[in-house]
């Protein structure tokens, strides 16, 4: 059963408003939509890229019926403290996820992880944390923000390394959900963070490849004062 329709099955619709991410998938927000809810958009916490718990309870008002809850690049929310806000509150509080990988797939992951972990340089790693599946190993890049976030990652591509960026533009900033809301930690997360490859496919040269590339750039950006 997707997002809107558990939304409508749990009775939340027009009215209502359910407290979403604005940091990808904006396929959260059309269900609310689609249930015929209004999305609300909340922070992320800018080590797990999830809602905040904080946040989600700074946004919750009086018509607040659910909050939607989407674990990110492998790492899962807080969801001790998120269902403690939804038990305060009365919340209907939902979770999404990425598809699981097969087991021996995801310690792959964790070994590749592992090994940038401890070598990159000029780069922030992500905090694995418990239960963390990598199935995006995302960096943040030092410097001015996007600008330098994208010309890194420009240069690593030149050097054969695939990287992405994660969330090219949040959804409180797409034009069907633009909102006037303060959500710092969304904004810099969207600015700065560059997924690094990590697959199971491999190799250890193409590891030290990565390795190679980013730190040859990392020591040039530095954020300015």
């Amino acid at each position: 059963m997707g997002t809107a329709a558990m939304l409508r099955a749990a009775g939340v619709g027009v009215g209502d408003e359910v407290v979403v991410p604005a940091f990808g998938n904006v396929e959260v927000a059309e269900a609310v939509t689609l249930a015929g809810a209004l999305p609300v958009f909340a922070d992320i916490h800018p080590v797990s890229y999830c809602l905040d718990a904080s946040a989600v309870e700074a946004a919750v008002t009086p018509r607040t019926a659910a909050v939607v809850v989407v674990h990110r690049f492998g790492r899962p929310a807080d969801m001790a403290r998120l269902l403690e806000v939804g038990r305060r509150h009365g919340l209907l509080v939902l979770q999404e996820g990425e598809s699981e990988a097969p087991y021996d797939e995801t310690a792959q992951r964790r070994e590749r992880a592992c090994y940038l972990d401890g070598r990159l340089r000029g780069v922030r790693t992500p905090d694995g944390g418990d239960g963390h599946t990598y199935q995006q190993y995302v960096v943040r890049v030092p410097g001015n923000g996007r600008p330098d976030r994208d010309a890194f990652a420009r240069a690593l591509r030149s050097k054969g390394v695939e990287c992405r960026v994660p969330v090219k533009t949040p959804v409180h900033r797409l034009p069907e959900f633009r909102r006037c809301v303060s959500l710092p930690e969304t904004e810099l997360a969207a600015d700065e963070t560059l997924a690094l490859p990590v697959d199971a496919s491999l190799t250890k040269r193409d590891m030290q490849r990565v390795v190679a590339a980013c730190n040859a750039l990392g020591g040039l950006l530095q954020p300015a004062f």
